[in-house]
């Protein structure tokens, strides 16, 4: 039997912000290529991952010219595998093998148009090879207050024929105080999803509670063989979910398959292509540098060398993430995290427990808001960034004493102090504290947890938000901008001298009077964690200077709070080998669903 592995998105405009993502005309009109993200065919992902051996490329073309084929290998050396001429309404066939190709490579095809013009019809990549799994995947949104984009999304997959044949059922899970089934568009397009859409609504227990909510709406239902997960707040390309479930449907072995994040501001960016955990510090990253943020309008697929390896992740974010109902009866739904590291975590739980990979496939993508143009490790966030990273360590981490986990962890607190940050520094204490207490508080706090850390928002000067130009006060020294950088960080040599200076300072000098004038004013990129610490106020603003918040620096919180921070890491220090006891024993019923069942229904 023919199936389809993946369609060839055509009928691009040039006005399409990422229009280099499909197709390629930078070789002028003799030279048309689909080596492109979304439009080429990694093969060595195929090779080293399913059972399918070969795949055939099928285009259908009008007018004359040429279809060349290309194949490349690990290197990113390439050659023509396959050409022929064609005239009128015609159709190339080729078939290419994987074998051999395990460490990398694509698949692609350029047009060559004669004198007439050749334009591109239709192209699929399919195989005759036989699928270890045959069903189809329930897609599980979780949604808090973006009515819009959650919409958007439905939208996009309604109108898509390809995406809804592999989707039994989608579920949207709205934990929000503005409900999606109020906002104008709603009724229509869930009527156009007819019995495949499911609305659900639930109290707010964060990306995790939402998350494992559509877990266990897929497997009570028991008809999928897969739960695709997908952030709210993203555009989709329908494309990448088809080639999700295939690439599922095919895995030699139940694998967690997630799509790339590219970057919804600069559309031809992608986030990372392979993530990483560093288990020493039990720390994420999104891989080699050369990796991070790479722009496919400024160096093209065929171009990027690095691009042609096969590479291994350790995790994949659950901003698209398909992952087999046989690995979540396996090992369980998400932690009762909330939100922060539930997907790095159960990737790491699926490979140690179940020895199930995780795999980032190149081709398939949506578009979301870049890390870079929201830091939340300032805001209550910061409570689950320090929180859940310790708790994935007690679970997982092979080193004694936490490896180098709690002394970085000190370390981010001292930068947050530094910076007059103090809530962050706070409510991180608080995530200490909580770890303490063991793992009953995780089921226990998950529908109260996000209320308490936002009430305690307004305890701290700096979460006031100036929400107007003429509302943001004058600071003394102006307004202070960076555009050329020469003033850099301490280097890793000073550094130590540095901070001993700066929390000396921070320790001895008193508080500057509540209502004095700020001293400078620093747009949110150059207010680092290098500058902060000279000052004793500083007006931060954003790029626009449309808001800002001012930030004091204030001597006894600072003292009570470095003492306590430290007490709370000493402790958990000391505690660290009867807590990651404790918690090892609980984990199988904080992921277990009738645990999840108990939480979600209260």
């Amino acid at each position: 039997m023919t199936i389809v592995l993946a369609h060839t998105i055509s009928g691009v405009s040039e006005e399409h912000q990422a229009t280099a993502l499909y197709v390629d005309r930078s070789g002028g009109p003799e030279r048309i290529s689909y080596g492109t993200y979304f439009n080429a065919l990694p093969a060595g992902y195929w090779s080293h991952h399913t059972d399918a051996d070969e795949v055939t490329l099928t285009v259908r073309t009008r007018g004359s010219g040429a279809i060349e084929v290309f194949a490349s290998d690990h290197t990113s050396a390439s050659q023509v595998v396959h050409r022929e001429e064609v005239n009128g309404e015609g159709e190339l066939t080729a078939t290419l093998s994987l074998a051999g190709r395990e460490k990398g490579g694509w698949f692609w095809f350029d047009l060559l148009p004669g004198e007439a013009g050749l334009e591109l019809l239709s192209g699929e990549w399919t195989t005759e090879s036989e699928p270890r799994r045959q069903g189809h995947a329930s897609i599980g949104m979780t949604t808090v207050n973006k009515e819009d984009y959650c919409l958007a999304t439905l939208d996009a997959l309604a109108d898509s024929e390809e995406a809804l044949s592999v989707i039994d059922r989608i579920y949207v899970i709205d934990q929000g105080s503005k409900k999606v089934s109020d906002y104008p568009g709603y009724e229509a397009i869930a009527e156009r999803l007819g019995e495949q859409f499911s609305y659900i609504q639930q109290a707010n227990l964060g990306g995790s509670g939402g998350f494992s909510r559509s877990m266990l709406e897929t497997l009570d239902a028991g008809v999928s063989d897969f739960t695709l997960l997908l952030d709210d707040d993203v555009r989709v390309e329908p494309e990448a979910i088809y080639r999700l479930v295939q690439f599922g449907r095919f895995a030699t072995e139940p694998t967690i398959v997630g799509g790339h994040m590219l970057d919804m501001f600069n559309p031809t960016v992608v986030h990372a292509w392979a993530e990483k955990i560093d288990l020493k510090n039990f720390l994420w990253n999104p891989g080699p540098p050369a990796h991070h943020r790479h722009n496919f309008n400024d160096r093209n697929l065929r171009a990027t060398t690095w691009a042609h390896r096969r590479e291994t992740a350790h995790y994949t974010g659950w901003w698209m993430c398909l992952i087999p109902t046989d690995v979540m009866r396996r090992i369980g739904l998400s932690l009762p995290a909330f939100l922060k590291w539930d997907d790095a975590e159960y990737s790491i739980r699926a490979k140690l427990q179940a020895n199930i990979s995780t795999v980032s496939l190149p081709s398939s993508a949506l578009w979301h808001v870049a890390w870079t143009d929201k830091d939340d490790s300032r805001e209550w966030q910061a409570y689950f960034h320090a929180r859940n990273r310790i708790l994935s360590a007690l679970l997982h981490s092979p080193y004694e004493n936490s490896g180098k986990l709690l002394g970085h962890l000190g370390r981010i607190d001292s930068k947050h102090l530094l910076c007059m940050e103090y809530f962050a520094a706070h409510i991180r204490e608080l995530a200490y504290r909580d770890i303490l207490r063991g793992p009953e508080h995780l089921h226990e706090d998950l529908p109260v947890i996000f209320a308490r850390l936002r009430a305690l928002r307004g305890d701290f000067v700096e979460n006031q938000l100036y929400a107007k130009p003429d509302a943001i006060p004058a600071a003394v020294g102006g307004r202070r901008t960076f555009d050329i950088e020469w003033d850099f960080p301490p280097s890793r040599r000073k550094l130590p001298v540095w901070t001993a200076a700066q929390v000396a300072r921070h320790w001895a000098s008193a508080s500057p009077p509540p209502d004095a004038a700020p001293q400078i004013e620093l747009v949110r990129r150059d207010a680092t964690w290098w500058r902060m610490p000279r000052y004793d106020s500083v007006v931060v603003t954003d790029s626009a200077r449309t808001s800002a918040n001012v930030y004091r620096r204030d001597q006894a919180f600072f003292r009570a709070q470095f003492k306590s921070s430290g007490a709370a890491l000493a402790e958990l220090r000391k505690q660290w080998d009867e807590l990651s006891e404790s918690y090892r024993a609980a984990a199988r019923d904080l992921t277990d669903p009738e645990s999840w069942r108990a939480t979600i229904h209260g």
